[in-house]
């Protein structure tokens, strides 16, 4: 939903296909629908201002994106989080401009009410309709696919799960004798290489996928050849994507073709809107909470002996180290090569910094690192400089998380891994839900993981 804000490229996009126009085309005309729905019912005017609202509403929202890989409940969770940043966005445009008083302010809470109850309602609907409707009314594709493979086979069964896409794998293609291929999931393996033009030309064949090593390009090259005397589509899928990939996607340099395997998510609008998100909320977080900064600042220093403000080197975006300002919680201040975690029970921290600490109050001080531009109010939880250096050597990927600048909440955190992490096991869940936070980022799941920390702090059992 509203793919204006939160856009991401996919790599196998086939065409534009019916499921293609439905995904783009749904989320912004239940808006619109919805909208006109409301100015009836509410006698609103079709007056120029409503027409504008009209066309952005239309824009901000297109293209939709139905998910429909991901479980219901996500689903219903991102158009909710994608329907309030929207409302953020263009509530913020209509007070600052005064176009927001132009309209019947019921008809508006209205529209805010039912317009998420509306597309949620829709993707839970086509999610169930639309496979049926293409067994009923479509003719599937025809696809081969070259190379028994780890990705040849998980390109078939994405294709068998996954009933939108419309395709039936016939068969696999592949040049090695028959005790050196592997299981091919039911797929029966056809011939060699050279023969699979006539196989595509006898039977419609539509799509041809690739699944082949690079060091086949000679063998690619020459089944290229082969089969420009068919009318198939032909799509590469390289097995550099059975890897693990952070931001994946095709892009160009100057005309030629590259494939970002590890990449950061905020690079041109995403940068600058995360960015913006950044500075706003901190500044208006840092402003609301002042008398309260004021107070916690008062009881650390009557806490114990030393700083109010306790800052740590922490490594920052690409593995750059920053300093991490917090309220002190422990009589002491480690900052060295070597740094002890708390613990519970920790002899360290006073009566008052167990309460911040507990609380959260502790990390108040971080908005500033925010405003400063070292941090992020979501992303992956910076650790001590000595941590680091101790876990890049025991878990794979695990500098993979500073693409991006450190949060003061993150993904790991709200899923149940803060504070303490004795065991590597329990530091490597983290690291897993930090990389699974750059694969999917959107400003709808910043928004959420925002909400959820604020639910999770009063309760949260793991801070100590």
């Amino acid at each position: 939903m509203f793919g204006a804000i939160n856009q991401q490229n996919n790599f196998l996009r086939p065409g534009i296909s019916v499921f293609g126009v439905v995904a783009a085309l749904l989320d912004p005309l239940l808006v619109v629908a919805v909208l006109m729905a409301c100015a009836w019912v509410f006698g609103q005017p079709m007056s120029p201002p409503f027409v504008i609202l009209v066309v952005l509403s239309f824009a901000l929202s297109f293209p939709g994106d139905l998910k429909l890989h991901e479980p219901a409940r996500r689903v219903l969770r991102r158009v909710m989080m994608d329907w309030l940043l929207f409302v953020a966005i263009l509530g913020s445009f209509g007070y600052a401009s005064g176009y927001l008083f132009s309209f019947h302010q019921q008809m508006l809470l209205a529209w805010a009410i039912a317009t998420p109850v509306t597309v949620g309602a829709a993707h839970l609907t086509v999610r169930y309709l639309l496979p049926q409707f293409f067994a009923l009314h479509s003719q599937q594709q025809k696809a081969v696919v070259v190379g028994v493979n780890d990705i040849g086979i998980k390109l078939v069964q994405q294709f068998r799960t996954t009933p939108y896409l419309n395709t039936k794998v016939l068969a696999f293609f592949d040049d090695r004798s028959d005790e050196r291929l592997r299981e091919s999931d039911g797929i029966p393996v056809l011939g060699k290489l050279a023969e699979l033009a006539e196989f595509v030309k006898l039977n419609q064949v539509g799509a041809i996928y690739l699944a082949l090593p690079m060091a086949a390009q000679p063998r690619i090259l020459s089944l290229l050849d082969d089969l420009k005397d068919t009318t198939a589509s032909i799509y590469f899928v390289p097995d550099i994507f059975i890897t693990d990939l952070i931001q994946g996607r095709v892009d160009e340099v100057a005309g030629v073709p590259v494939v970002a395997v590890c990449d950061t998510p905020f690079t041109g609008l995403n940068g600058v809107a995360k960015r913006l998100m950044d500075m706003v909320l901190a500044a208006l977080i840092l402003v609301l909470l002042s008398p309260a900064l004021l107070v916690l600042a008062i009881g650390v220093k009557r806490s114990s002996p030393g700083p109010v403000i306790f800052k740590q080197r922490r490594y920052g975006l690409d593995g750059k180290e920053i300093l991490v300002y917090k309220f002190r919680s422990m009589t002491t201040t480690d900052n060295g090569a070597v740094v002890k975690q708390a613990t519970k029970n920790d002899q360290r921290i006073t009566p008052f910094g167990a309460f911040i600490r507990r609380t959260s109050l502790d990390e108040l001080p971080q908005f500033i690192n925010v405003l400063q531009g070292r941090m992020s109010i979501v992303g992956p939880r910076p650790h001590a400089v000595a941590h680091n250096e101790t876990y890049r050597k025991l878990i794979k990927g695990y500098m993979v998380r500073h693409k991006v600048k450190p949060g003061i909440t993150g993904w790991a955190q709200v899923n149940g891994y803060r504070g303490e992490t004795e065991t590597v096991d329990k530091m490597q869940k983290r690291i897993e839900f930090d990389l699974e936070y750059l694969r999917n980022w959107s400003l709808s799941l910043d928004l959420w993981i925002i909400i959820k920390t604020a639910l999770l702090v009063v309760k949260d059992r793991n801070a100590y």
